[in-house]
């Protein structure tokens, strides 16, 4: 296999501790063992909990245990998804470096979920925004289901601009666009950052794109190539919402990323064999996981030198056909 073409840096950041525990709930000491087995594998940029309501989100209610035992590694950075004033004050109070308030695209979705319009939720983000200003902590906003779901048709440029546009009036320009229920191929994901690019700097876009069904490494690949700052990643594509048991709803498999990424001569700064590792220890913990990575190994780098292939195939032995 011929070397891969060198390409630039690309910033992973690793949202099962907020993603899959709200729907698996562990003790905290598992999550705590988790987020130090993913920094030792690399990973520096985190989605450590949300500051929710514990009687909605029970799997979350120990957020600011997780932050006060998460020691201190070189270029760390811990966030957190909020969706009030009350989550983004216990957000700081903890120590987050970031806060990320939970915007839906979908106003079916938004209603049933936090008892609000997508347009009252920008009124409520516009509010925090003063808040956390002074506060200091950094706060940025998801754009749930941005590509469409979870139960209506795709969404495009036209859904995102106009939402868009109030971001930046509000001066929230750190966005997590979210592919929540995997609606997105590659063109799909290009027609939408294009907008996004004419109101903020791809650097300062995130990109949550989910595995529901299938798209998830290719997306990978294709955000890396349009140069979108961070991209989310889920260890063993885990993950879940606790009001929707039974969808697929975790994000796109960290170790299946990293590979794909680094054959594609993208440099991650992750140890493939450390999540690999961390992922089966993770599912033998109790929490469903998926990938393919773990299950089949990494792309090899050099010639085994194992016994000949041998096949039990038991076939009869043929005689020849006689002469006609």
């Amino acid at each position: 296999m011929s070397e891969p073409p060198t390409r630039g840096a690309v910033r992973l950041r690793e949202i099962a501790p907020r993603l899959t525990f709200q729907a698996h709930p562990v003790p905290t000491e598992l999550k705590i063992e988790l987020v130090e087995r993913l920094v030792g594998a690399g990973i520096r940029d985190f989605e450590l909990s949300s500051f929710v309501r514990p009687d909605l989100v029970p799997g979350l209610a120990d957020a600011a245990a997780v932050f006060a035992a998460v020691r201190p590694a070189p270029g760390l950075t811990l966030g957190c998804c909020i969706g009030n004033e009350r989550g983004l004050r216990a957000a700081a109070d903890a120590g987050a470096d970031s806060a990320t308030f939970l915007l839906s695209a979908d106003e079916d979705f938004a209603r049933a979920n936090i008892g609000r319009s997508t347009a009252e939720s920008l009124a409520e983000l516009e509010r925090l925004a003063d808040v956390a200003a002074g506060l200091g902590i950094t706060l940025g906003t998801y754009v749930i289901f941005a590509w469409g779901g979870p139960l209506g048709p795709p969404r495009g440029p036209a859904d995102l601009e106009p939402i868009a546009r109030r971001l930046v009036a509000i001066g929230v320009t750190d966005w997590v666009l979210a592919d929540s229920f995997g609606y997105a191929a590659p063109p799909q994901l290009r027609e939408l950052l294009a907008v996004a690019a004419h109101h903020v700097p791809p650097g300062s876009l995130t990109v949550q794109v989910h595995d529901s069904r299938g798209l998830g490494v290719a997306n990978v690949l294709a955000l890396a190539e349009l140069g979108v700052g961070t991209i989310d990643v889920s260890l063993a594509g885990s993950g879940g919402h606790p009001a929707m048991p039974g969808q697929r709803g975790g994000g796109v498999c960290t170790e299946d990323a990293a590979q794909a990424l680094e054959l594609a001569g993208y440099h991650t700064g992750l140890d493939l064999a450390a999540l690999v590792e961390t992922a089966n220890w993770l599912e033998d913990s109790g929490v469903p996981g998926l990938g393919f990575v773990r299950h089949v190994g990494p792309v090899p780098r050099a010639a085994r030198a194992p016994a000949a292939l041998t096949f039990d195939w038991n076939n009869p032995t043929h005689e020849s056909e006689p002469a006609q």
